[in-house]
Parts: structure tokens; sequence; C-alpha cells
């Protein structure tokens, strides 16, 4: 038997591996020699390719099942022979005729180009079609295709690329690199359709997370964030910039703010069904830990000028 391919040799994992440890194993080494991260090499391209066809068959149930009946008489003397009379034995114990016959394959790159449901002479032989050839009995050729089955897949996109959306390439789980076009205003739980890009010309559903961001918070449609400013500010109050999904804006502080105190920008939040909220913005005041000669004079200064007294109130 010529070209035998150990697919579980391929993916470093056991004959009794579990579907969740040739997954892992796949995505691991599918990292590791996908074309884009090794152009032009040609060995990895290769491995690429056999990892996919390992994966394909192992992953499913019922390849699976098929790879394993075919390769254990693959290293025997007359193939041929031992697969017929595999097939034979079956048939006295009580299987149908329409079980698999391992002796119709010449090798096993035949068996597996079958089992993948491709035929490499596809394009020569007619499909759906009747042929006729001198002196045998008309006989029906028929071209099996796979049925077309719908795929999911997680996409993690940060919040500035949700709230914009347009064209992003995203890399998939199983090694593919796809061109999405995406809406604006994406949250977390929502589902992408791709049309015709699941298997065999399914479609592929790509379930949206936003992740948390460092500063924006979401609030439904309102953004919620934190900015910090000097007691110079708080107390003078002015314009200072404030970041936005929009870029930075001049947002007024009114003289007096106190720590804690929200303010809001009007339409600047996440659009939602259509509508768009506000950004909230709480101000933190913070007070410098490391200050000049200058600036410590100037504060010595302004302690004895000032007569603010926060505690005269207090209950003694």
């Amino acid at each position: 038997m010529q070209n035998f391919r150990n697919y579980y040799a391929i993916l470093g994992v056991p004959k009794e591996a579990t579907p969740e440890e040739i997954k892992q194993a796949y995505r691991k080494l599918a990292r590791q020699y996908h074309p884009d991260l090794n152009p032009g090499d040609k060995v990895a391209e290769e491995k690429f390719k056999a990892l996919g066809e390992a994966y394909e068959v192992l992953f499913d149930a019922s390849k699976r099942t098929q790879y394993d009946q075919f390769s254990r008489f693959w290293n025997q003397s007359g193939f041929q022979g031992v697969a017929a009379r595999a097939k034979a034995w079956g048939n006295r114990n009580g299987r149908g005729e329409d079980e698999d016959d391992f002796g119709q394959y010449r090798d096993f790159n035949s068996f597996v180009d079958q089992l993948l449901s491709r035929q490499a002479e596809a394009s020569t032989m007619p499909t759906d079609e009747e042929v006729y050839r001198p002196k045998t009995t008309k006989t029906a050729y028929t071209v099996s295709r796979p049925s077309p089955r719908n795929a999911e897949a997680r996409l993690t996109v940060p919040i500035d690329k949700a709230y914009t959306g347009g064209r992003e390439r995203v890399r998939l789980e199983d090694g593919r690199s796809l061109e999405v076009n995406m809406p604006p205003g994406m949250l977390t739980g929502q589902r992408i359709r791709l049309k015709g890009q699941g298997v065999s010309g399914g479609d592929l559903y790509l379930t949206i997370e936003v992740p948390t961001h460092p500063f924006f918070k979401l609030e439904g449609a309102d953004i919620f964030c934190q900015i910090p400013v000097t007691p110079t500010e708080a107390v003078l109050g002015g314009a200072i910039e404030i970041p936005t999904l929009d870029g930075l804006v001049k947002m007024m502080i009114p003289a007096g703010v106190r720590s804690g105190q929200r303010l809001r920008l009007g339409g600047k939040g996440y659009p939602v069904e259509g509508d768009r909220g506000d950004q909230i913005v709480e101000v933190q005041i913070i007070t410098p830990k490391d200050l000049t000669l200058q600036e410590r004079e100037l504060y010595e200064k302004l302690r004895q000028l000032e007569a603010f007294n926060p505690r005269e109130n207090l209950l003694l």
C-alpha cells in the first residue's frame, strides 16, 4: 500500500484522542505552520495542508470511523485481496451491500480523496449525464458533492472597531483569513452571517465579543469614563480635552467642580437601534505627588491666603 498518511502522527495525537484533543492539537500546529507566518516556505505550506486534511478526517466522527477501518490494512501485502476478504467476512456477518468496499481504491490517496469528497477527475467526468461507450451497456455517472453545513466562530472586536465597523481582515480559528464587512455599532452577542463561508458552501456565523476597554465603559447606549483633573482646574474651571469614540473634543469644566461629579457630553455615546446615547464624564480630582520647589512655594502661599475651610461645619 502506497502513500499512506497517518493522520494521528501528523497531528501528534494518540489514536484514542478525543475530538477536543484533536482540535487543540490542530489549532496549535496550524498557527505554527500557517503560510502567513511562513512566507515562501514550501515545507511549511505542505505541512499546513496535511494538517488541514488530517483535521477534516479525524474531527468528523463518520470519516474517522471509515479512516480507522481502512487504514488497518494499509501495510499488509496484497492490500486489494485483504480488503476484499474483509468485505466478504463483513457480509457473512450480516453487513449490508451498501457498506464500504475498501478494495475499490487503488491506493490510500484514492480512499482519502473519496472520503473528503474530492474527485480528481471531476473535470473530465460528466455530471448527472448518461455516457455511452462502444460495446458496453449504457451507464450513468454521478459526481457526489458534500452537503453544505453552517459553521460558528467567535470574533473579538475592540470597541473602536465595533463602533466604526467597516472592512476588516480577520483570522479564524481554523486558520483561514477572511475579509469581512462589519456593520457599525456592534455589540457583544451580535451574530454576523457570512454567506458561503461555512463548510462545503454553507454559511459562517460570527458571534461578536466586545471586550472591556480600559477607558470607555458601555452602560446601555451611554458611554461612561473617568477624567482626572488638577486641583487648580477643579477650582478655576475651564476647557479640557476629553477622549471620545469620535476623537478628542473640548469640554467645559465648571469652576468649583467636585470629585465624583458627573458631566454629560450629549450624543457622544454608543449607537443602539438607531439612537445614540451620551458620554458620561466623571471628574476625579488628582493631587500632585512630586512638586517642584516653585510649585511648593506657591501652594504654601495659597494655604496662608485661602479663607476656605471645608471642616468648619463638622460636629465636635
